[in-house]
């Protein structure tokens, strides 16, 4: 049986005051949402502007409380500011913009901001800094100014900081966003490295359906309430369905499904394969 992470039962949030997740005040954001996400699992969370999507992941780090309902994060219910702590401890977060993550003016001392602030012991923390920054790949950087930095190379180093905080799972609010093609790339290699070779949970939030086709589940969010979830091959076969919730679907699932070719196809290499199939093998 799966170990839980992140629970959420029930959970309705409703912002008091107006806000983009909730663009009337006193509206649900969020509506009873029951979600489980799996120690080890890769989770992308799929919605329009408005969904939901980002109150989620917010709840996931205790940076919002919920109006109704409950978050669990490991057995821990962040009620009170020492479990809310005890929560980001566990569950880091890397937000769409870097600019409002990094605070510090070299990269090694941006990354170490975190454990200073938990009291580790100064050799640890250098151990951790440069562990981190080899796992995003940005070791040889460390001693650069990160405004001089591109956009990628910034969302790195704020990944690197919540890996040198040692949480167990990272939840990303659409952290791609503000990239350019590569800086996409850049980062979505490095969230599939950590989750798969060191096993770090991870929810991330995006927009991107070549970035949602990655993961081991896909969560699709509509009006404060999860509509569908399960692996990208069964939700992407829903094309009609996504669209009804305001969402493409990956160019090669859109071009099979228009030629009726099959279903559920994710990739350019799967869309090659089957429309060779369907034309005798011949290309």
């Amino acid at each position: 049986m799966s170990e839980k992470i992140i629970e959420f039962e029930n959970v309705t949030y409703i912002y008091e005051t107006e806000d983009e997740e909730a663009p009337v005040a006193g509206f649900p954001a969020l509506s009873d949402v029951n979600l489980t996400i799996n120690k080890g699992e890769f989770v992308a969370v799929l919605g329009h502007n408005g969904s939901g999507k980002s109150t989620l992941a917010k709840l996931c780090n205790a940076i919002l409380e919920p109006t109704k309902g409950k978050v669990t994060v490991k057995e821990i219910v962040p009620d009170t500011e020492e479990k809310a702590d005890e929560v980001r401890r566990i569950v880091g977060m890397v937000f769409q913009n870097p600019d409002n993550q990094i605070v510090a003016t070299i990269v090694e001392d941006d990354v170490a901001f975190g454990p200073e602030n938990l009291g580790i012991d100064p050799s640890e923390i250098r151990r951790r800094v440069d562990d981190a920054l080899k796992c995003v790949n940005m070791y040889e950087f460390r001693h650069r100014e990160p405004h001089k930095l591109s956009g990628g190379q910034k969302q790195r180093v704020a990944i690197a900081g919540v890996i040198a905080m040692q949480t167990e799972c990272i939840v990303l609010d659409e952290p791609t966003a503000m990239l350019d093609p590569k800086g996409r790339e850049e980062v979505m290699n490095t969230v599939k490295r950590l989750n798969k070779e060191m096993g770090i949970t991870v929810v991330t939030v995006t927009h991107f359906m070549d970035e949602a086709v990655q993961a081991d589940r896909v969560v699709v969010m509509d009006g404060g309430r999860v509509v569908m979830q399960g692996k990208p091959k069964e939700v992407f076969s829903n094309v009609e369905k996504l669209r009804s919730y305001g969402l493409d679907v990956p160019q090669s699932t859109e071009l099979c499904h228009v030629l009726g070719i099959k279903e559920g196809v994710l990739n350019v290499d799967e869309c090659v394969e089957e429309i060779a199939r369907a034309m005798g093998g011949a290309i």
